[in-house]
């Protein structure tokens, strides 16, 4: 009888091994939103573009994988990882607790803070009596979306699916303010041919308690393996100097932060 037992513990034991065995990867596919420029924008041929974009492919070079861009919108885009639509995000997703508890994340990739952008001449102070009723644009479900929330309640906060849409609402006077990550309003506002009557306004925001460590790659939690291979690849790139060659094209500061 002991013999048995011995017996189905040690087959159990062998199944248990086989089961958790490393997986090899060659191909990684990465969802990417495809709405936030310079990061990520859709050309009219459907092509997603942008330092996103080409971070990714930096990193599956480096990992020697063969890379496939998804493009998902932003309101699905961890639901879409969950359900193996893809096996990795690449969208400026800022690693945060609230976000871990559901996915894994990558050390980071970037680190741009987050600025107001305005008309040019509006003030902007940071205190619950001067944001009472201000309208403030955010993207829906995002790391600037939370720290208006929990920071100014009586904000008139406007939720939209794209960044693109807040801009819009801010030139046609529906909202006071923007609030997005300081690269996207240059590249998607300030920089536009309507872009000059805009400015940024008060500090860069990066405080960890709602933009996190930076944005980092997700992965679903038991893709251990996949998340050591873009750990070290992102060191391996920021060390040999791919990320800088991607950086340059997009940006004249370093998108890495400190």
């Amino acid at each position: 009888m002991k013999n048995k037992v011995l017996l189905g513990v040690m087959a159990a034991c062998l199944m248990g091994s086989l089961q958790v065995q490393a997986k090899e990867w060659k191909s990684v596919r990465i969802g990417i939103e495809g709405a936030y420029p310079p990061f990520s924008w859709t050309e009219p041929s459907g092509e997603v573009k942008g330092f996103d974009v080409d971070m990714a492919n930096a990193l599956c070079e480096q990992m020697q994988v063969k890379c496939t861009i998804v493009k998902q919108d932003w309101d699905g885009i961890i639901p879409g990882l969950l359900a193996k639509k893809y096996d990795a995000i690449i969208s400026t997703m800022d690693i945060t607790p609230e976000r871990k508890k559901r996915v894994d994340f990558s050390i980071k990739y970037q680190h741009v803070p987050a600025r107001f952008a305005t008309k040019k001449g509006t003030a902007l102070e940071l205190t619950d009596a001067f944001m009472t009723g201000k309208k403030v644009g955010v993207q829906r479900a995002t790391s600037m979306d939370t720290y208006i929330t929990d920071n100014f309640p009586s904000a008139d906060i406007k939720r939209y699916g794209t960044a693109e849409e807040a801009y819009l609402d801010l030139k046609s006077g529906r909202i006071d303010y923007v609030l997005a990550d300081y690269a996207s309003l240059v590249d998607g506002l300030i920089k536009k041919e309507d872009g000059a009557n805009y400015e940024l306004v008060g500090p860069g925001l990066t405080d960890p308690r709602w933009f996190g460590e930076g944005a980092g790659v997700a992965i679903r939690k038991q893709d251990t393996e996949l998340k050591a291979m873009f750990d070290k690849a992102i060191l391996d790139i920021r060390a040999n100097g791919k990320y800088k060659a991607v950086n340059d094209k997009y940006f004249d500061f370093d998108a890495y932060g400190e």
